[in-house]
């Protein structure tokens, strides 16, 4: 379970919790509580991130009850797999579900009841229309739908067909169960909504047993109600669904009577939160798994090195409001890199590794150097790294005709080794291709990590291994998952995958790390000096993967 503290309430406050307040002075509820029903047909994303850090926020700011609460009412795509990699990932923001876990097939029997009570009490029908059938008959937004020839069918007439329809004696589609509300409103929700239909397959937790299924707008409310949820807090496309949810509520009679409030969804640059699309990203192998660290998915960003502070800050500092908007992943960004900051311990690592030869310096000479593990922290203590006559350097710090103001190594230029030698590049050597392969350097044996004895200034300072020490290893290098900022509102004409980007992943084999990381643990993070955070995969042994570069953009423009 994670740290308790993870799931930061403080100063938590919200238009959510406004209403709260109100509530509690007026008396209306004493204990708050709040549930996440998420359907078991994928793994979470940073959106559903929001609903949790909402209802368990809420719940624990108020003293009150959370709970976990599959939405298993369609059997199609619902997966054990998913139902456990939900748990995972709720436990691991923190968010410990003090009321319970529960299934919406756990109410199966209850819908079935409260279904049959509302037949009895004319408040619902067999109709026989095809879903094409019912979706005309339904009307538009400026015509009022037209009632179905069958939705004045007798109690008993209702009764056996919906009892038939349990008993499995119809095919998928022929026959549904609607509440009979009014055909005219002005709320499409309310035009005689679907509340039972036939699905001939199997459960991942009921078998069998049923061949009808309540849907979500009829279970979920009667979910909240026996559960005794006092705030139903779902994202705002429910909105126009609330009549709805207060229809089900105050026909099947309850007494306890919770209410629905809805937030905004959170939307994030460069990426999607539609689960439809996540599965086609999944299914067609666009990316890895669930898990992929290009995914916005919990696990893809746990995979990557996000951790739930990390995540749970993000949402926190994207606020809660009703109306639309899409923050920038420069955030999410930020909130990592600033926790990395000053936790995670440094280490040299080299991607794109070209050999230095120290030509004066003896073949059978090492000797260590001190590097702090975190700077200006003395409690992180320091590490000794070991130098020896030949290096490796990356080959972004050299070049053989330089730019201007280039301040690393270069033919006949002085360039500080971090924590080590200053040293001067002689002699460029190449293959018969004309590729560099090796720079043979001299040292200024005299400075070690100190000044040079002459006073001459030394203005550019580069990481190095030794090349007898150093480990192997593969880093994987990460860009948005899609060139597009806005991928809810892609250009007419084309579809989101055409703008997944071909360099979302770069994956550097023969990488060239500090000996330190050879006893680098599963997920352990790090700051490679000069290049960016990385944790070690879950998945993949001698594998490093780039969390977050060390340029943060959006701070720079936040104090703009």
């Amino acid at each position: 379970m994670a740290d308790e503290k993870v799931l930061d309430t403080e100063n938590m406050s919200n238009f959510i919790h406004d209403i709260i307040d109100e509530d509690l002075a007026e008396g209306k509820v004493e204990k708050i509580h709040t549930r996440f029903p998420p359907e078991p047909n994928g793994y979470l994303h940073i959106g559903s991130a929001k609903a949790i850090w909402i209802n368990a926020g809420t719940a624990q700011k108020y003293g009150g009850l959370f709970n976990l609460r599959f939405d298993d009412t369609n059997p199609v795509r619902e997966d054990d797999e998913y139902v456990k990699s939900i748990e995972e990932d709720l436990r691991w923001l923190g968010a410990e579900p003090t009321g319970g876990i529960y299934y919406g097939s756990d109410y199966f029997d209850k819908c079935y009841e409260f279904a049959i009570k509302l037949i009895k009490e004319g408040k619902a029908y067999v109709d026989d229309l095809s879903a094409d059938e019912m979706r005309e008959y339904r009307g538009t937004l400026t015509e009022p739908g037209k009632e179905s020839p069958y939705r004045n069918r007798s109690v008993e007439e209702n009764l056996d067909l919906f009892e038939r329809m349990k008993n499995g004696e119809f095919p998928d589609g022929s026959h549904t169960l609607r509440a009979k509300i009014d055909m005219a409103s002005p709320n499409m929700n309310l035009r005689d909504p679907a509340i039972y239909r036939i699905v001939h397959a199997h459960h991942h937790r009921q078998g069998d047993k049923w061949c009808i299924y309540p849907l979500y707008d009829y279970a979920h409310p009667i979910q909240d109600a026996l559960e005794g949820i006092t705030h139903s807090l779902c994202s705002i496309e429910f909105e126009n669904h609330r009549p709805l949810y207060d229809w089900v509520i105050n026909n099947v009679g309850f007494e306890h009577k919770p209410h629905q409030y809805e937030f905004a969804r959170l939307n994030v640059t460069h990426t999607v939160m539609s689960k439809r699309y996540l599965r086609e990203l999944v299914e067609t192998k666009k990316v890895d798994g669930w898990d992929d660290p290009r995914m916005p998915t919990i696990s893809g960003l746990r995979r990557r090195g996000y951790t739930p502070s990390a995540i749970n800050e993000f949402v926190k500092k994207a606020g809660v409001a009703k109306a639309y908007s899409i923050v920038d992943i420069g955030l999410l960004e930020h909130c990592i890199r600033d926790e990395l900051n000053t936790n995670a311990q440094r280490r040299v690592a080299v991607l794109r590794p070209i050999k230095v030869v120290i030509t004066n310096y003896p073949e059978d000479k090492e000797e260590y150097f001190e590097l702090p593990n975190i700077p200006k922290n003395d409690e992180a203590g320091v590490r000794k790294v070991p130098f020896t006559r030949e290096l490796y350097i990356d080959a972004d710090d050299f070049a053989e005709v330089p730019p201007p103001k280039f301040f690393r190594m270069k033919p006949d230029g002085e360039v500080r080794l971090m924590g080590a030698y200053i040293v001067k590049c002689n002699e460029v050597i190449k293959d018969s291709e004309g590729n560099i392969v090796e720079l043979h350097c001299t040292a200024d044996l005299e400075t070690g990590n100190g000044n040079p004895v002459d006073g001459r200034k030394i203005k550019g300072t580069i990481h190095w291994v030794s090349a007898k020490y150093a480990i192997d290893a593969t880093v994987r290098l990460y860009d948005y998952l899609f060139t597009l900022e806005n991928v809810n509102d892609v250009p007419e004409g084309t579809n989101y995958l055409d703008y997944l980007n071909p360099n979302s992943l770069t994956e550097l084999t023969g990488c060239k790390l500090e000996p330190a990381l050879a006893d680098a643990k599963v997920g352990d993070k790090f700051q490679f000096v000069r290049t960016g955070y990385f944790c070690k995969d879950s998945k993949d042994e001698g594998v490093f993967n780039q969390i977050v570069g060390l340029k943060d953009s959006w701070a720079k423009e936040a104090k703009k």
